[in-house]
């Protein structure tokens, strides 16, 4: 496939719905944002278009249009397609993982967190960055969509909880859309049931509301604690659905690409 810059979207880009919640905000997240990557079949006239940001991606088009081997940008990457890719998909990679996904949009009032004496949650600002750079390791994926942890401090679409300057929990809008924000937090492992991370995404979605938009929170269904913590701060139920998870490439398309 070829690569086309995310300030330099290809035409085709239109053929993702505007205005979706959840991942499917993740094409105007680039459009907005410029963090990400696009993809095409070819320059002229493409017929399959792909856009990745973080460990996401979003696949449209024509499955015909390119060999497995061509799909191998994609791997690492949750998919978020129609099912007449996945036999392309399934060539192109030794595993290709079903992951059953829950959908809720913010509905209704959250319940008012208690936060420990000591700690203080707010919005975070620019000069949050270093900060951002030291959270627990575990959380690093909090800041993939924004490119960055100094990109996601200066992004206006953070809350965190901050402990003696130590950042120990933090919720954002992992995918701006024109419509809908698509909330992610994350917490510290050993700072975990204080209702940290439901503080952090209060003060987030009244910033979203804010903003006109809604926002959107999307979890694996096995994932009870967040199922958990968003019907405690306020979403609800909206959609059930999968998308795929790309492992390795294949054997067949590292010989296709060698070719």
């Amino acid at each position: 496939m070829i690569p086309h810059p995310s300030h330099q979207p290809p035409a085709c880009a239109q053929a993702f719905r505007s205005g979706a919640p959840g991942t499917a905000a993740l094409a105007e997240h680039v459009l907005a944002t410029g963090h990400g990557q696009w993809w095409t079949d070819r320059a002229d006239r493409p017929r399959l278009v792909a856009v990745s940001c973080g460990d996401h991606a979003l696949l449209a088009g024509d499955p015909t249009a390119v060999a497995p081997a061509e799909l191998t940008p994609l791997a690492g990457h949750s998919i978020d397609t129609a099912d007449r890719f996945l036999p392309a998909l399934g060539a192109a990679f030794e595993r290709l993982d079903p992951w059953e996904r829950m959908l809720y949009v913010h509905q209704a009032e959250a319940v008012a967190p208690r936060v420990p004496r000591g700690v203080t949650v707010r919005r975070v600002i620019a000069e949050d960055a270093p900060a951002i750079s030291d959270i627990d390791p575990t959380m690093a994926w909090i800041h993939g969509s924004w490119g960055g942890p100094a990109a996601l401090a200066a992004s206006g679409v953070a809350w965190a909880a901050f402990r003696r300057g130590r950042v120990i929990a933090v919720a954002c809008t992992r995918f701006l859309g024109s419509r809908y924000e698509d909330v992610a937090c994350a917490t510290a492992p050993d700072e975990r049931r204080q209702h940290l991370a439901l503080a952090c995404v209060a003060g987030l979605t009244t910033d979203i509301a804010a903003r006109g938009h809604r926002a959107s929170w999307c979890c694996s269904r096995d994932n009870r604690p967040s199922r958990l913590l968003a019907w405690t701060a306020g979403f609800r139920l909206t959609r059930e659905y999968v998308h795929h998870v790309a492992g390795p490439v294949s054997h067949a398309s590292r010989l296709a690409e060698a070719a």
